[in-house]
């Protein structure tokens, strides 16, 4: 059985930048598909970004409203999914939750909960001043 364990989040002023880690444990990483969700309080839960298997490597994908800030990427030597997040405002507030699925979907697929087999407990990211 996969586990998922997210790192710490914490409080981040607008403009400034955090780091999410998951890291996967009773497989290899490189055997999922990964992804990030998000939840704002009284929102539905949100695509932020994935990245799909594909040949050696793989296809990252983002969020409209993550797009060119936040960075996906994966490090398979630590078992470990990253989220790099820079300028960051306050509608990036929320709960972000680490995801992972052995099946291959196309990206419009990966952007919706159902696409997604295994969850993370998740991480409270909150962008304050």
């Amino acid at each position: 059985q996969v586990q998922l364990t997210e790192s710490a989040g914490g409080l981040v002023q607008p403009g400034g930048s955090l780091r999410l880690s998951c890291v996967v444990s009773g497989r290899a990483l490189s055997d999922y598909n990964m992804g990030w969700f998000r939840q704002a309080p009284g929102k539905e839960r949100e695509f932020v970004a994935a990245f799909r298997r594909s040949g050696g490597g793989g296809m990252t994908y983002y969020g409209d409203s993550v797009k060119y800030r936040f960075t996906i990427s994966r490090d398979n030597a630590r078992n470990s999914l990253d989220l790099q997040m820079n300028n960051l405002k306050f509608e990036d507030t929320g709960v972000y939750y680490c995801a992972s699925t052995t099946r291959n979907y196309n990206s419009g697929h990966m952007r919706r909960e159902e696409a997604w087999d295994y969850w993370g407990q998740g991480t409270q990211v909150t962008v304050s001043s």
